[in-house]
């Protein structure tokens, strides 16, 4: 595999030889959103990154392509990382972040340094976020069998077979294995939602420059899955489950888990690895500087800042409205 990297809105130079089975990358089927594009200009085609940052295939499972945050005249890059945690850690706000990143599952991974992995820590701190509203209005409770060997009395379905092996040859003849229906907070959603949030825990033990922005939310909603036994249980079930309206926080914390779980491969150990596998993946870096801006201007102005007010003609970035101010606020995310 060829990995090229270059930053993102600048040009490169591609030879007519490379472009064969080469094609425009777009951001989440939309079509006027374009992460990599082919420009023709007298006799000269030129490779044109826009304003996502990721990594993708130019050319399938063979030549990739990874964007860096764009530098400006100083020559320092973007601070992604800042720009992220800054923006996330208002709960408000992260709830607009589910159009800012896209991921592609299905399409095979691609090999790229640690540092160079900007997704991860984004899907984390999103995931701690829905999680915390998850724990704070309570697990939810549910149905589910389960299996125990029972002493002195029976329960449920006798599985004869297993008793008969594991208990009656060995001389236990006041035990007997039973499948039977309890109520409580070990389903199977609560299972993978507590594997999701191993994952992670171990992250951060990690990479402790991430720990200032997790940790108190990792605090926060680990002692709510005491109870919760991870030990076994099936991803593919997730598509089984049925939200109740009632707890709809659930349905992007399992989303969230899944891209989590599924993002290191089902193994908890991929995270030890300098040389990372991701599937590839497209950020929206003007989509995230707004999320910024918002961040700052709410620390500021707190409920006196309006993002995206619906408008007769359009929808602005910010309002700003007090008793003595009433502005129209607007962001651009470009080279200085």
């Amino acid at each position: 595999m060829n990995l090229h990297q270059t930053y993102e809105h600048l040009p490169i130079d591609i030879s007519v030889d490379n472009l064969t089975n080469m094609k425009e990358i777009i951001f989440c089927n939309n079509k006027e959103k374009k992460c990599i594009e082919f420009k023709f200009s007298q006799g000269v085609i030129t490779l044109h990154t826009n304003y996502y940052v990721g990594v993708d295939w130019l050319k399938k499972n063979d030549i990739a392509i990874y964007v860096a945050p764009k530098l400006n005249e100083e020559r320092k890059e973007t601070d992604y990382f800042h720009m992220l945690f800054s923006c996330m850690k208002h709960s408000d706000i992260s709830a607009h972040s589910k159009d800012l990143y896209e991921i592609k599952f299905d399409e095979q991974y691609i090999e790229i340094n640690q540092k160079q992995d900007l997704i991860t820590p984004l899907l984390m701190i999103r995931y701690l976020q829905v999680l915390k509203s998850v724990v704070r209005k309570g697990l939810k409770k549910s149905y589910y069998r389960v299996e125990q060997n029972l002493s002195s009395k029976i329960k449920g379905k006798v599985f004869v077979s297993k008793t008969l092996k594991q208990n009656i040859v060995k001389n236990r003849l006041n035990k007997t294995i039973c499948n039977f229906e309890v109520y409580g907070v070990d389903s199977i959603e609560n299972k993978i939602l507590k594997s999701a949030l191993k994952f992670v825990e171990f992250y951060l033990a990690k990479y402790r420059q991430f720990s200032d922005c997790f940790l108190p939310l990792l605090s926060f909603c680990k002692p709510a899955f005491y109870e919760v036994d991870d030990s076994f249980f099936d991803l593919n079930s997730i598509k089984k489950i049925k939200i109740n309206a009632f707890f709809k926080e659930y349905k992007e914390a399992l989303d969230l888990a899944e891209m989590i779980i599924k993002r290191f491969g089902y193994n908890i150990r991929e995270m030890d690895k300098k040389v990372v596998r991701v599937p590839p993946f497209w950020i929206d870096m003007p989509k995230l500087f707004e999320l910024y801006v918002l961040g700052l201007l709410k620390e500021q102005y707190g409920s006196k800042i309006q993002f995206q007010a619906k408008g007769n003609y359009g929808e602005p970035d910010f309002l700003l409205i007090t008793e003595t101010e009433k502005m129209v606020i607007d962001t651009k995310y470009k080279r200085i």
